[in-house]
């Protein structure tokens, strides 16, 4: 009876521990490519765990390049440089090419086949990229120029991979501020003098200032505001590459970070 007790209390404990340890997120702006949001109640290696596992994310992107024709006025290291950084979206299920069966060798579950021909005289966009199996975010990106006569022909492959092997694979960006507390206070050594109108603003926390006066005092008419950053709430801001919307981009990104750990935790287990 006593032990049955003990693994309710405990069991009790962990769901207030739960509860304490939840956060809360408000949002703040959303866009078509880009989102903000206030993250509370978090530890800050949280938020920067987050932050860095956008990396972790497989995105698809051109890996090499065949050419068999260029006649452009660049080289072909430097075209195909600015094809594996056109933001390509995947049409259908992709295998990573470490995990697929082809172990590692290129086959059609973990490769996408693209061809590009163009003519000039021209601009060449991204919308000349053929092939199935992908999309192309941005069509009107441009490639190269063609003068008159001059032809481009390239057969190119792509694959899943991740930003920590080539930032060609990244799908945005993820970073974060710390949210400002606004204190009002009697003194401050050192101040920045602001309007009346500015002044109330900041106070009420509508300020455009606000981001750039973190860990910095506010005076007006005798009167003072200090701007401290929290340790425990975030703004977050995610911003895509337009091969995910902001929100998935978030979403895959912990996923990632719960992956990593969980390889960790059984790593730890066989240890």
């Amino acid at each position: 009876m006593l032990h049955l007790c003990q693994k309710a209390d405990q069991s009790l404990r962990e769901e207030r521990e739960e509860e304490e340890y939840k956060m809360k997120i408000n949002l703040l702006e959303k866009k078509e490519e880009k989102i903000s949001f206030v993250v509370r109640d978090i530890p800050v290696w949280f938020a920067n765990a987050i932050r860095r596992s956008v990396s972790e994310i497989p995105v698809l992107a051109i890996d090499t390049v065949e050419f068999y024709k260029n006649d452009s006025a660049l080289y072909d290291e430097i075209l195909a440089h600015r094809l594996g950084l056109i933001p390509l979206k995947a049409t259908s299920y992709l295998a990573e090419r470490d995990k697929c069966s082809c172990k590692g060798a290129g086959c059609s579950k973990c490769t996408v086949k693209i061809k590009l021909k163009a003519k000039g005289p021209c601009t060449v966009y991204a919308s000349e990229l053929k092939g199935k199996g992908f999309e192309v975010i941005y069509k009107d990106m441009p490639i190269v120029i063609l003068e008159k006569d001059q032809e481009l022909e390239a057969v190119c492959e792509a694959r899943l991979g991740k930003a920590t092997e080539h930032a060609k694979f990244s799908p945005g960006l993820i970073w974060y501020n710390s949210f400002p507390l606004i204190k009002e206070v009697r003194k401050a050594e050192k101040t920045i003098k602001v309007d009346k109108e500015e002044f109330e603003k900041i106070r009420e926390g509508k300020s455009k200032l606000i981001p750039d006066l973190l860990n910095e005092a506010v005076e007006c008419n005798g009167k003072f505001l200090k701007i401290e950053p929290s340790e425990k709430d975030f703004i977050f801001f995610v911003e895509s590459f337009g091969q995910f919307t902001p929100k998935e981009m978030f979403i895959l990104a912990i996923k990632a970070l719960q992956q990593n750990l969980h390889e960790l935790e059984k790593f730890l287990r066989k240890a």
